[in-house]
């Protein structure tokens, strides 16, 4: 049964109709993933990719795919994110997008394919991932990728080359990241992008870099309401948990301040 009723004068209409409800369902889904909101976020962005399909709008469907299988990653189901990844890689949805559409569609298939542990797979994955991006056009793209840019791409990079056991190469996208995004415009991805390069920093043993890089990440936080930077910090005090009683002063002021931005989130 169509989800949306009413009738169409052409199936193009139809169609246009269809699309236009499908992305902003869309948009809702993401707000919601974006404030933590899963359940609510996994029933939008499902509506969204069965209106897609009923539009027969493949690269957006295909777009609400890729969202659905990057918040599976997050929630940590990584084979249901490569279903889902998988699903957006398909000839009618991949295959007809844009370059820079494909590009963010092959990326987070790479995060997918990581999170299943598929090392191969992910390289190969990052790889198209950048070579469609070195394709695209300005001009070519739907309103909803414009945001995916080198940065974009070089943060979802990190994220597989570190889920895959690559922490070095994981840091040097990360701080490509960090140089490439317009912080002002990207302030809430910014800070989440800090965030995860200090977890690598601290890693791999830099710790006073890594506390260096969170106080950014707390900077670049200020007066920014979202669920996936209060994660972040959850995350900073997760992490500083093992290394406290030898980090000193510069640890001991990160994980009060961090503490004090949580209690004035709420």
């Amino acid at each position: 049964m169509p989800l949306l009723g009413g009738r169409f004068r052409t199936d193009q209409l139809r169609r246009v109709a269809h699309s236009a409800v499908a992305e902003m369902t869309y948009l809702a889904g993401w707000m919601a993933f974006d404030a933590g909101e899963h359940r609510t976020a996994q029933r939008y962005l499902t509506i969204a990719a069965r209106i897609a399909a009923e539009a027969g709008d493949g690269p957006l469907g295909g777009h609400v795919l890729r969202a659905l299988a990057h918040q599976a990653v997050d929630l940590g189901h990584p084979r249901r994110a490569l279903a889902l990844a998988d699903a957006s890689m398909s000839r009618d949805r991949y295959g007809q997008a844009s370059h820079r559409e494909r590009a963010l569609l092959a990326i987070v298939h790479a995060r997918a394919l990581a999170a299943d542990g598929d090392r191969a797979g992910t390289l190969a994955a990052i790889s198209r991932a950048e070579r469609d991006l070195a394709r695209a056009d300005t001009n070519e793209a739907p309103a909803r990728v414009g945001f995916f840019q080198e940065a974009s791409l070089a943060h979802e990079t990190a994220c597989a080359l570190r889920d895959i056991g690559q922490p070095l190469d994981a840091e040097i996208h990360f701080k490509r990241s960090v140089a490439t995004r317009r912080r002002q415009q990207f302030a809430r991805t910014h800070s989440v992008t800090l965030g995860y390069l200090g977890a690598v920093q601290v890693q791999r043993g830099n710790l006073d870099e890594a506390c260096a890089t969170w106080n950014e990440a707390l900077d670049a936080m200020t007066g920014v309401q979202s669920g996936r930077t209060r994660d972040v910090i959850v995350r900073i005090q997760s992490d500083l948990s093992p290394v406290r009683q030898r980090g000193g002063r510069h640890v001991t002021a990160l994980d009060r301040r961090a503490r004090g931005m949580l209690r004035a989130i709420g």
